[in-house]
């Protein structure tokens, strides 16, 4: 099992790298620039040049996470113009860098009675940027926390939006298990269900990336509240093991976005080892 957890660029791409490697991760995630701006980073590209050859040097795979401000389904067409600019942006950081992607929260409902327009805007938006986008990496699309009916919740919609977009082939997924928890998506005792709607839609073929994350809150809350794995969170160890022997899952990277100062994330990634490393 691939486990690791997200890291800061504080000391670069290659600092990252090297930040992942000194806790045994086997996978990181990052923000490719300031996580509150959506401005276009003018990045030092020998710096991700060596971020890659680093990570290819000790086995380690990699995600990159979009900074906050973006949103696949803007307000205005000013704020589209800066999202589709910072998310060009991310990817060329992210590709530069050797990840697999960068992950994107699925959009949210704009302020009109009918859903289907900003299923729109948001398949809009995300082909304006992949028609600018030539690399490998991808945009992977990650489910939303919200309540039980809210939009970026199921996994219809996300296979959904994915098959309707201009270029497929450059569009992947993160699945985040807090996220999934909070909007009943899995409730924890139904893998087996999830897994087989799952496969039905082709989910799964697509899946580059697992948020690895327990819940402060119960099952259907909407609440996007992060725990750490271990000891304090509304899954249990036992739910989790259900998602960790899923064979479509085993070369799948696993990144924490717990809470890590008690425990650090260093000592849950030990921890994940002991408990599912030779899953």
């Amino acid at each position: 099992m691939k486990f690791g957890s997200h890291v800061s660029i504080r000391e670069g791409y290659l600092g990252a790298a090297k930040q992942a490697a000194a806790m045994n991760a086997a996978a990181f995630q990052y923000f490719p620039k300031n996580p509150r701006s959506l401005s276009v980073k003018k990045f030092n590209r020998d710096d991700a040049r060596l971020c890659k050859e680093f990570s290819e040097q000790h086995g380690l795979v990699s995600i990159a996470h979009t900074p906050y401000p973006t949103s696949l389904t803007p307000a205005d067409n000013h704020k589209r113009e800066e999202v589709v600019a910072s998310l060009v942006n991310d990817l060329v950081i992210t590709d530069a860098c050797g990840s697999i992607g960068v992950v994107v929260h699925f959009g949210k409902q704009v302020d009109d009675g009918d859903p289907l327009v900003s299923y729109q805007l948001m398949i809009g938006v995300i082909n304006e940027v992949l028609s600018e986008w030539e690399g490998s990496c991808k945009i992977l699309l990650e489910n939303n926390a919200g309540k039980p009916g809210s939009m970026g919740t199921t996994l219809e919609e996300l296979s959904r939006v994915r098959e309707l977009c201009e270029e497929p082939e450059k569009i992947g997924f993160c699945l985040d298990t807090c996220h999934a928890f909070a909007s009943g998506l899995w409730d924890g005792n139904n893998w087996d269900a999830v897994l087989a709607k799952g496969n039905e839609l082709g989910y799964f073929n697509h899946l580059e990336a697992i948020h690895f994350n327990n819940s402060k809150y119960e099952t259907g809350s909407g609440k996007d509240r992060h725990a750490n794995i271990f000891g304090n969170g509304y899954i249990t160890e036992e739910q989790f093991d259900q998602l960790i022997a899923t064979p479509q899952l085993a070369d799948i990277p696993f990144i924490l976005e717990t809470p890590k100062d008690t425990p650090t994330h260093e000592k849950e990634i030990r921890q994940l080892q002991q408990k599912w490393g030779s899953s």
